[in-house]
C-alpha cells in the first residue's frame, strides 16, 4: 500500500513538473516568439525564443524518430530502476530525481510529438552555451545531482538499485 501511495504521488508530481514545463513553453511562444529577446542582464542573460529540432549545440537536427525512440528508451529505463529501488528512506532522493529526469524528457517528448520540435528559451549570452527551457534544467541538474549522488551510495547500495547483474 506504501509502495503504491509512494508511485501515486511521484505521478503527481510528475505531472505538475510537466505542467510547469508546458506553461513556460506556451509563454515563450506568445511573448517572444517573433518578438525581439527579453534583455535580463544584458550581455549575459535573455530569454529567446528557439525552435530546436535537434539536441544541444544543434547537433542531430531534424531527427525526431531518434530523440522519440531515446525518449522512450530512457523513461522506460528509469522507471525500471525506481521499481527495482529498495522500499527504504536512504533511496528517496534517488526517487526524487527518477521524477524530475521523467518529468523533463516527457515535457520535451510532448513537444517532439506535438510540433516536431521543442521551444527553448532560456539564453546564457555570456557564453556560447544551447538555448534551453525548464525541462532541460529538470534532466541536467537531476543527472548532475545523481551522479554526486552515487558517490554517497556503498556498493552494495547501488548493486542493489541496479535490476541487471554485471558480474
Amino acid at each position: 500500500m506504501r509502495r503504491r501511495i509512494k508511485y501515486l504521488a511521484g505521478i503527481v508530481a510528475a505531472a505538475l513538473l510537466v505542467g510547469i514545463d508546458q506553461i513556460t513553453k506556451y509563454l515563450a511562444v506568445i511573448h517572444l516568439k517573433d518578438n525581439e529577446p527579453i534583455v535580463i542582464l544584458k550581455g549575459v542573460f535573455e530569454l529567446t525564443y528557439v525552435e530546436n529540432r535537434g539536441a544541444a549545440f544543434g547537433i542531430l537536427q531534424n531527427q525526431r524518430w531518434i530523440f522519440l525512440i531515446l525518449t522512450v528508451v530512457v523513461c522506460a529505463g528509469v522507471c525500471l530502476v525506481v521499481w527495482h529501488l529498495p522500499q527504504e528512506r536512504k533511496f528517496l532522493p534517488l526517487e526524487v530525481l527518477a521524477v524530475f529526469i521523467l518529468s523533463g524528457a516527457v515535457g520535451n517528448l510532448i513537444d517532439r510529438v506535438l510540433n516536431g520540435y521543442v521551444v527553448d528559451f532560456f539564453s546564457f549570452c555570456l557564453i556560447r552555451f544551447p538555448v534551453f527551457n525548464v525541462a532541460d534544467c529538470y534532466v541536467t541538474v537531476s543527472c548532475i545531482a545523481l551522479l554526486v549522488l552515487a558517490l554517497f551510495y556503498r556498493d552494495e547500495d547501488l548493486d542493489r538499485i541496479w535490476p541487471f547483474q554485471m558480474k
